[in-house]
Order: structure tokens, then sequence, then C-alpha cells
């Protein structure tokens, strides 16, 4: 499905934020929805091997609901929602192993106090570092008619 993704203009700053200010919130309870199960199935997951699986299963929760979206149609929910869309830099659909960078890169991003994110105030194209090095970019998708 290749598309005019090449020709639609980037996705502010302060609109890609507030997309992502969204998304934590559909993110919280997706996470929540997603923990009953692990926990009525394991029991405590404070401390030892649980707390690690804990952990693990919920990285994996949020890596499939990232990567199905982006992968169908490039949009979350949130994303839908700000107008914003995932594309790649040649307009191709993203493939699992951008989909698997971008989420490995933005994750360690964030546990670096959001340096991923703040690159983008200083790269020349506006984009976040996990994007630039997965070869993705997040456009603005036009009103439509």
């Amino acid at each position: 499905m290749q598309d005019n993704a090449i020709a639609l203009p980037p996705a502010s700053f302060l609109t890609r934020i507030a997309a992502m200010v969204y998304e934590l919130l559909l993110v919280s309870a997706v996470l929540f929805v997603a923990s009953l199960p692990f926990l009525y199935l394991v029991g405590n997951a404070q401390t030892g091997w649980r707390h690690v699986a804990f952990q693990l299963y919920l990285g994996g929760v949020l890596f499939a609901y990232f990567s199905a979206f982006w992968m169908r149609s490039g949009q979350t929910l949130a994303m839908k929602t700000w107008r914003i869309r995932l594309a790649s830099l040649d307009g191709t659909p993203i493939s699992l192993k951008q989909c698997a960078l971008r989420f490995i890169l933005a994750l360690a991003g964030l546990l670096l106090a959001g340096a991923g994110f703040w690159w983008a105030l200083f790269d020349r194209d506006r984009q976040f570092l996990h994007d630039r090095l997965a070869g993705t970019r997040l456009v603005r998708v036009p009103r439509k008619a």
C-alpha cells in the first residue's frame, strides 16, 4: 500500500506531544486490563522472578498494541484523534523490524529522561531520534472533506 505519505507534511512537535499524552491515558487502561489475568494466574508480582516476568509481559503487551496499529494503519486511536500517521520514509507500510526498532529506541529514550524525544527540538526535520533511526516519520493527515 504505497500512498502519498511522502507528500504529507510532518506533524508538529506540540501535536505529537499532545497525542502522546492522550496515548498515555489509553495505554494505562490497556495495561490495567492486561495485568488482571496475569496477576490472577501468578499472584503477587512485587518481587523476584514474578516481578521480572510481569514487567516483560507488560512490555510485550505494549509492543503488541503499538505494532498491531502501526503495521495495520499506521495510527493508534490517539494518533487518529490528532490526525497523525506513522509512515516509512519511502511511503511503504511499516515493517515488523521497523516497529520493533522504533519501540525499543523510544522506550530507551524515555528511560534516558526523554532524550530521544528532546532530540526533535534540534533535529533538522524535527524528528524524534527513534523515528530517524528506524526510518520512519510522523506525518499530519489532512481532514476528510
